[in-house]
């Protein structure tokens, strides 16, 4: 009977705990607020997962699920991009820390939420077409198809992976500060950022090929 007593307030300060913390949204990185963070293209809303997180860091749950990936965050997914290279293959905490300052220098900047100008980033460097190789009678064509959304959103996230990697590699330019001014370039749509050149190559030659 004791003991019975004595779990009551216990579970009762746990309930109370829950309730508190139920009302308080999860911000990314304990600073960013991703409920007010808008998908502008209509075709990437369901590929794009702004499902908060304190630390984006999934534990791989989703690996073995076929087209899982676009239920994970959306800034993991760029996380994972970045660490496709020699230089951060399995050094997640050090990927993080990269993107976690980038976003904190875009915020300085541009005084907006850095995963709406990741968001916006996303929507601008995705190609909407491709080319693909048919064969006939022996000889390679080139074709022009649509892209479909998720690979939009995997082509973009690579191409920003690249921009960083090529922008501070054998360079004293940190990483963290390319990935910022990248996602500030493609966020604007400037041609000059190399993500939304690549986008407008890859259009330009299926342009050619329809």
């Amino acid at each position: 009977m004791m003991v019975e007593e004595a779990e009551a307030p216990v579970q009762e300060q746990v309930e109370q705990v829950e309730e508190k913390e139920a009302g308080v949204p999860r911000l990314l990185f304990n600073k960013w607020d991703l409920s007010e963070v808008q998908v502008t293209d209509p075709g990437l809303v369901r590929y794009v997962n702004l499902t908060s997180m304190i630390v984006p860091h999934s534990c791989g749950k989703l690996s073995q699920q076929q087209f899982a990936k676009s239920e994970m965050l959306i800034v993991e997914r760029l996380i994972n991009k970045m660490m496709h290279t020699e230089h951060n293959t399995g050094r997640k905490q050090v990927t993080i820390k990269i993107v976690e300052d980038a976003f904190e220098r875009v915020n300085k900047k541009t005084k907006k939420n850095p995963v709406q100008v990741l968001v916006d980033a996303i929507a601008n460097a995705g190609p909407r077409e491709e080319t693909v190789r048919l064969k006939y009678g022996g000889i390679n064509v080139p074709k022009s198809v649509d892209t479909a959304p998720q690979r939009r959103v995997d082509s973009a996230l690579g191409f920003l992976a690249t921009a960083t990697y090529n922008g501070s590699h054998k360079s004293k330019r940190l990483a963290s500060d390319v990935l910022a001014d990248e996602l500030i370039a493609a966020a604007k749509g400037d041609a000059k950022a190399f993500s939304v050149s690549k986008k407008e190559e890859r259009e330009r030659v299926a342009k050619a090929a329809r």
